[in-house]
C-alpha cells in the first residue's frame, strides 16, 4: 500500500468531529494508515490525521519493543473510564517534536467494530488505554494542545509554530 501525508497542526481538519464509518470497504485505507503510522515511527494514527474524516484509528503499542500487535478500531466508543486521571507525556504525529503532559484515566472500557466487521468490547489499561484515548480525541477534533490551560497552551502553541517556520 502507501504512506500518506500526515496533517500538521493547526490544519483545521484536526479540529473537526469525524463522521461514523458506514458499510464502505476500508481495506486500502487501513493498510495505508498502518504504513503511514509505522513509517512515521508512531504507535497510533487516526483517520483525520491523514485527512479522512471518519471515526477510525489504527494502533500498535508493542511494535517498538518487538512483536507487532496491530489493532483497528472503527466507530469506537469509550464505555467507561477510571475516575482518577494520571499525567504522562504524550507525543503526536500531527504535532511533531512536542511532548506534553496530559492527564487521562489509566484504564478504559472500549467498544468498537473490527476491520472484519465484528463488534468487540474490552478493557485496556496503561499505555494502550492512553493511546486509545489519544486517538479517540482525534475523532472528536481534539489535539493534545486542547488538554492544556490557557497560558500553558498559548506558550506551547507559539513554541511549536516557531519551530515550523
Amino acid at each position: 500500500m502507501s504512506v500518506r501525508p500526515i496533517l500538521i497542526w493547526p490544519d483545521a481538519r484536526l479540529s473537526q468531529r469525524c463522521e461514523p464509518v458506514g458499510p464502505e470497504v476500508l481495506d486500502e485505507l487501513i493498510a495505508d494508515m498502518f504504513d503511514t503510522m509505522y513509517g512515521a515511527q508512531g504507535r497510533g494514527l487516526a483517520a483525520p490525521q491523514i485527512g479522512v474524516m471518519k471515526r477510525l484509528f489504527v494502533m500498535d503499542c508493542t511494535w517498538k519493543e518487538g512483536a507487532r500487535s496491530p489493532m483497528v478500531m472503527i466507530n469506537p466508543t469509550i464505555m467507561a473510564a477510571e475516575r482518577l486521571p494520571v499525567p504522562a507525556e504524550e507525543g503526536c504525529l500531527s504535532i511533531p517534536g512536542v511532548l506534553l503532559s496530559v492527564e487521562r484515566p489509566k484504564a478504559v472500557t472500549v467498544q468498537w467494530t473490527a476491520a472484519e466487521g465484528d463488534i468487540h468490547m474490552a478493557d485496556f489499561d496503561g499505555f494502550e488505554a492512553r493511546c486509545i484515548q489519544h486517538e479517540f480525541d482525534h475523532l472528536n477534533g481534539t489535539v493534545t494542545f486542547d488538554h492544556l490551560s490557557g497560558a500553558e497552551r498559548a506558550k506551547a502553541e507559539a513554541e511549536f509554530l516557531e519551530t515550523r517556520q
